[in-house]
């Protein structure tokens, strides 16, 4: 089946579409940023963005590299410290954390450290969490973006847990000293859109892009997932979105190359 959109384009849609105006979103660099932006453009233009470096409600002219890049607080709110915005999420003032890592498990459990079983000497070594942690912890709500949806990358246990989903299951977070009703809420890959149950707090699929199949999301997956009754198909991008992720977000071609 021919298409005028790459999956990237596809991922960044689809990931803006859960985000809700009004609320405020915890978000560091790449797909998910771009998907907060486009989110800001079209259904959500109350969306407060948030960066670990200090920069809260920035009016973003195009897309930052960094998230210490000057454009995250250009015409900000207000500019502080990433101990201030810690701070500003523990106290529940941030409903979403966005993030994406390198392993996801049927928990949620994210891995963005190390693929090995020796954390000395691992067989992959990655950036780790610089404020994945906080924000998958302290947030009401994470979204995660996977690209390269494989057994590989959706594994039964990550290597290493850089942060942390719903852990080994119901309650496991309020037992590791998480505040009650916080946790993974959606995963967005390059196959379908996940939610989670909400009694076994297992990743469930609810919908598959355009031209997968439910049985093509079971074989990418390295654990048994959950199945929705009516699973959906994902909207493929508009015209008008695709103009804004080209020429309005990163128009330099930093995520969508050139």
């Amino acid at each position: 089946m021919s298409r005028n959109y790459t999956l990237r384009e596809l991922m960044a849609c689809v990931a803006a579409k859960q985000l809700e105006d009004g609320k405020a979103v915890a978000v560091g660099t790449g797909l998910p940023l771009v998907a907060t932006m486009l989110a800001q453009q079209t259904h959500a233009p109350n969306l407060v963005i948030i960066f670990e470096a200090g920069g809260i409600a920035p009016q973003l002219p195009t897309l930052p590299i960094s998230v210490g890049d000057s454009r995250t607080i250009h015409k900000a709110l207000c500019t502080t410290t990433l101990i201030d915005i810690m701070d500003t999420i523990s106290r529940g003032y941030v409903d979403y954390a966005f993030l994406g890592g390198a392993q996801i498990d049927s928990y949620g459990n994210l891995n963005s450290t190390m693929i090995g079983d020796d954390y000395e000497k691992p067989k992959v070594r990655f950036p780790g969490s610089g404020g994945a942690n906080d924000f998958g912890s302290l947030a009401w709500e994470t979204l995660i973006i996977m690209d390269r949806h494989s057994p590989r990358r959706f594994v039964k246990k990550v290597d290493f847990i850089t942060t942390p989903g719903y852990l080994y299951g119901p309650g496991a977070r309020e037992e590791e000293g998480l505040s009650e009703n916080t946790g993974p809420s959606r995963v967005i890959t390059d196959l379908c859109l996940f939610d989670f149950e909400p009694e076994s707090k297992r990743m469930r699929l609810i919908a598959c892009h355009p031209g997968v199949t439910v049985e093509d999301v079971i074989k990418a997956t390295g654990f048994e997932i959950i199945i929705a009754d009516n699973v959906r198909t994902t909207n493929p991008p508009t015209e008008e979105e695709l103009r804004l992720l080209h020429e309005v977000i990163d128009p330099l071609g930093f995520v969508f190359k050139k």
